[in-house]
């Protein structure tokens, strides 16, 4: 099995620029196939810019579902809500059009009529965590069964709020995942994760399969 190697970009703004491609050309496959596409989108600082992108994409949106790969339960209008940042920078424009089923609001059945998803996006933290799939939280054993979903408690992550994932049989049910990060730290955690002192990492679940190929792409930072 050929483990992914990260493609590196010098700045956030070329990074972005070749996420939303990829990510485009997935939807644009999708839909071009069967009519209709799925995307899992993610939180964090990594993917604002890609989401300012894929809002202007000239894409038949209102055949594409977008859901989260993971929430935390808050407030919808908290700043810690990963649903506010959809609403804000990827469902407006053209993107307005696509169907948001929130991850906190149906059950497995619906899920399910999503998968394979066409697209699949992930940021990953220092610790190695993939949506909120994070080392030391119970949700671990979980994610590791055949649930599609999985609810961490309160004082796990940042901030220790409780959560709700998508586990690892569901994220890999995809066509392409495609993993952004910044920084250093994070890139040695990727070489960690691709051999065997790093198994204990979520995100070498994600790594180490040979059944849905996965785009790693870093930059030093996401500025610029």
């Amino acid at each position: 099995m050929r483990l992914p190697e990260p493609e590196t970009f010098p700045d956030g703004a070329s990074l972005a620029a070749a996420a939303a491609d990829a990510v485009i050309e997935r939807l644009a496959a999708g839909l071009a196939a069967r009519g209709r596409a799925s995307l899992v989108a993610t939180g964090g600082r990594s993917p604002g810019p890609v989401y300012d992108r894929l809002a202007r994409a000239d894409l038949d949106w209102a055949h594409v579902a977008v859901t989260l790969s993971d929430e935390r339960q808050v407030d919808a209008d908290s700043p810690n809500s990963n649903a506010r940042q959809l609403r804000e920078r990827l469902l407006v424009g053209r993107a307005a059009a696509a169907q948001f089923l929130p991850l906190t609001d149906y059950a497995e059945p619906a899920l399910l009529k999503l998968m394979p998803f066409d697209a699949v996006m992930l940021g990953m933290g220092e610790d190695g965590h993939v949506a909120s799939l994070i080392p030391g939280s119970p949700v671990m054993a979980q994610a590791a069964g055949p649930a599609l979903v999985a609810e961490s408690p309160q004082g796990f992550g940042s901030p220790p709020v409780p959560r709700i994932s998508l586990t690892f049989a569901a994220l890999l049910q995809s066509r392409a995942i495609f993993l952004l990060i910044a920084g250093e730290a994070k890139r040695q955690v990727i070489d960690r994760a691709v051999g065997p002192a790093g198994a204990d990492l979520p995100v070498a679940t994600i790594l180490n399969q040979g059944e849905v190929p996965v785009r790693i792409f870093w930059a030093p930072n996401f500025e610029g």
